[in-house]
């Protein structure tokens, strides 16, 4: 062997080697972003070591195999997960806790149905899973897409990762309807989940905090391989859009859908509060030996008929309801308490505690609510505490145990400065909230404000989290909304460019623009809902866009509602849920000069496109303004309900603008206005016909 040999041997052995090192860097990163979340580098490093390994590889082809990260499919970091729009809203349930609430809840069911108080009504009671909602849609008897619920009218498609879960089957038998989008939950096993986190230990992965995080985590993986391997399985429970009938009754779906091999939870039937409660306290004792975690029962009309009659409210449809299992506690120590700045300038007490895990979860801080909530329990630092942690919801401070208490520690008390801006905090009479006065010089006002306009169910852009929010606008970059949709121009030329910033690179500023420039058309509902507006959330925000139409329309109203004497402020408040306190905000917004600014500014950049109800409906009342007056063969509120499926508007005043006036036995003065300025009166059963 010649001496240049030797050195040609020597350099591929080190190549070789160097080889192994940068493919086990870029796998140790894949597996971090994809698989745990938690990046162990920045863009530009990742960048500089693939552009290494493509470099050694293009000198030295024989290092080149299949599942080298320069030839795997998507090794490079992925974008997400594609959007679906639901046919049918995948809508959250109500709650009740006690079992007074639950006969409130049978009580208030049978009275919009204008049933006596004792009238039978059948109500299936299905486990509540606590896993990842999701959407399962057949065509054809073929598995064609899968998504998550998102915000109830939009989510993510996850159809290859759920097509690798063992049970779902991918084609249904020939009987089936040709279309058939099944509802239900994604979850891992108890066993599973312990399995999975002791094998995540070992190898130094992210361990989960439960079950829950575990399935949702596993399932929007970008690499499908990873879901692959992960034991995860689904309960169907509902329906989505369906070409034809299962059934009369919830309970025939749910032997149909059985028939179709889609996995199920055992459920039980009852005609009464005292039924439905035995059968919630025999699952509450059996809670602990189930392999799958579940946080209350969830109890259904069974009737399909009364379903439709029955219909939604803004966010859930009166038709079920969920009854949640008792808050999971623990006692520890409160060690400090801080003030947090809301984006509308409430001043929240938060408490800092010693960890502790609750639920499977572990807590080191939990709501105080308020001042009046600190004074009432006489919490006090050092105190230790129990607290309480239902589902989803923020933790909180029960009570203290004041057998435990130290001394005689100081009692706590917000201060009237802000902690922010130094700015006074007041208390407006009758309230118990205390804010900062300082508006927009508030920075935690602005970021949170700005972090809530980029927040899932308002632009949701990727790319521009919490702490990126909060440090593009400490150095300048964002300080109003639409700074964001100039930011691609601005960081044009400039001698800091984001890709030079700590943590980025050329790939993750590209994926951010790319993010903001998808987000420049919106619908009408996720901007209202984005401005941020107090008591205005996502359910209300649809309410005013499909009452108004386009921000314009909104905004002009807004200006006229000033009056309360004028029609546009009397309409404002009859649409269902929104009230005089709700209503004043509303028009504050809208009246002051700042607010109208960032909305013209906003108007140069972004296109806001109809809100398109998933409820709407193509009928002859699509559109038009009715108004009910005097008695009705059913209740007011089902005939409102019942119109609003219609497509229609229902206000409660007659006006030039109202198309039609329902008039019931013993109208009054609307019936008389109605003729007044020539408005179509209709009798319910001319009513009823239009509408069939």
């Amino acid at each position: 062997m010649s001496l240049f040999d030797l050195d040609k041997e020597d350099a591929l052995n080190k190549a070789k080697a160097r080889h192994a090192v940068l493919v086990k860097k870029i796998r140790d990163a894949d597996k971090a972003y994809y698989q745990d979340d938690t990046p162990l580098m920045n863009d530009a490093d990742y960048d500089s070591i693939r552009s290494e390994l493509e470099g050694l590889e293009a000198k030295h082809s024989e290092l080149i195999t299949k599942d080298s990260p320069t030839q795997t499919v998507g090794a490079a970091p992925a974008k997400g997960f594609g959007k679906v729009k639901h046919k049918v809203p995948m809508l959250s349930l109500g709650n009740v806790f006690s079992e007074e609430e639950l006969e409130e809840w049978l009580a208030k069911t049978r009275r919009f149905l204008n049933m006596g108080e004792d009238a039978p009504l059948e109500i299936i009671a299905e486990p509540k899973i606590d896993g990842l909602s999701c959407s399962i849609r057949y065509e054809g008897g073929k598995l064609v897409q899968a998504a998550t619920r998102g915000d109830g009218a939009e989510g993510e498609d996850i159809t290859e990762n759920v097509k690798t879960i063992v049970g779902i089957p991918h084609t249904l038998p020939d009987d089936a309807p040709d279309i058939l989008e099944v509802r239900g939950e994604i979850y891992m096993g108890k066993a599973d989940f312990e399995k999975l986190n002791a094998e995540q230990e070992a190898r130094g992965g992210k361990v989960f905090a439960n079950p829950r995080n575990a399935a949702a985590g596993s399932v929007r993986q970008l690499n499908i391989e990873i879901t692959k391997e992960r034991a995860l399985k689904f309960f169907g429970y509902a329906l989505g859009q369906v070409s034809e009938e299962l059934g009369q009754t919830h309970h025939e779906v749910r032997e149909k859908l059985k028939a179709f091999d889609i996995p199920e939870t055992t459920y039980a039937l009852g005609h009464d509060r005292a039924a439905l409660m035995d059968n919630y306290n025999k699952v509450l004792e059996e809670r602990p030996d189930l392999d799958y975690d579940i946080d209350g029962i969830v109890y259904k009309v069974n009737d399909l008929a009364l379903q439709e009659r029955l219909g939604f409210v803004a966010r859930s449809p009166r038709w079920a309801v969920a009854h949640k299992f008792p808050a999971e506690r623990a006692v520890t120590k409160l060690l400090d308490i801080d003030v947090q700045v809301g984006r509308t300038g409430v001043l929240t007490p938060v408490a800092r505690l010693e960890p502790i895990t609750v639920g499977g979860v572990v807590v080191s801080n939990a709501t105080l609510h308020n001042q009046d909530e600190i004074d009432r329990k006489d919490i006090r630092i050092g105190d230790y505490v129990v607290i309480q942690r239902a589902g989803d919801v923020i933790p909180q401070v029960v009570e203290v145990l004041f057998d435990k208490r130290e001394g005689d520690p100081r009692k706590f008390e917000i201060t009237n400065v802000c902690p922010r801006c130094s700015s006074l905090a007041i208390r407006e009479e009758g309230e118990v909230a205390i804010r900062c006065t300082g508006g927009l010089i508030c920075p935690a006002q602005a970021v949170e404000r700005l972090k809530h306009f980029v927040s899932r169910l308002a632009f949701d852009i990727e790319g521009l989290g919490a702490k990126i929010v909060e440090e593009f606008y400490e150095d300048g970059l964002i300080k109003s909304p639409q700074d964001i949709f100039t930011l691609e121009e601005r960081n044009k030329g400039t001698l800091t460019p984001i890709r030079a910033r700590e943590g980025w690179g050329d790939l993750s500023e590209k994926n951010l623009f790319a993010s903001i420039n998808e987000r420049r058309k919106i619908e009408l509902n996720r901007f209202i809902y984005a401005l941020g507006i107090r008591q205005i959330g996502e359910a209300t925000a649809k309410l005013l866009a499909g009452r108004y139409g386009s921000i314009e329309d909104m905004r002009e109203v807004m200006q006229q509602a000033v009056d309360q004497a004028s029609e546009a402020y009397t309409t404002l408040i009859n649409i269902d849920g929104i009230g005089a306190s709700m209503a004043d905000d509303l028009i504050g917004f809208f009246a002051e000069g700042h607010n109208g600014e960032v909305l013209d500014a906003l108007a140069q950049h972004v296109e806001i496109t109809p809100y398109a109800s998933p409820l709407s409906v193509d009928s002859p009342v699509a559109g038009k303004t009715v108004v009910f007056t005097g008695s009705l063969s059913i209740s007011r509120g089902e005939a409102k309900a019942q119109s609003e499926r219609m497509g229609a508007k229902v206000s409660g005043s007659v006006s030039k603008k109202t198309d039609y006036v329902i008039a019931g036995e013993d109208a009054g003065s609307k019936l008389k206005k109605a003729r007044d300025l020539g408005v179509t009166v209709l009798s319910e059963a001319e009513w009823i016909a239009l509408i069939a």
